[in-house]
């Protein structure tokens, strides 16, 4: 544990961070897995999954939490994989 006051801060605020980070990339994994199962099955609601999907990626750039370039390609590759189960 530190001994100075800001690093002490520190160390809490980066839990925060923390926590704040891992759940909304949890969400975001679920959102891609949801959205890939539903292409997969061709189910009738997979364009609302995979815009689901999206906006999720979207915001974990927002937050920092993936790089933009990390970011289109997962939905580039949900993209093609959709555009493939329609034609």
């Amino acid at each position: 544990m530190p001994n100075i006051k800001s690093a002490k801060k520190r160390v809490l605020v980066n839990a925060k961070n923390q926590q704040r980070n891992k759940s909304t990339n949890s969400a975001l994994k679920t959102a891609l897995k949801k959205a890939y199962a539903a292409i997969d099955a061709n189910s009738p609601d997979k364009a609302l999954l995979v815009k689901e999907a999206e906006r999720k990626i979207d915001g974990a750039v927002t937050k920092g939490i993936l790089h933009k370039n990390n970011a289109a390609r997962k939905k580039s590759a949900l993209a093609v994989k959709f555009n493939k189960s329609n034609a």
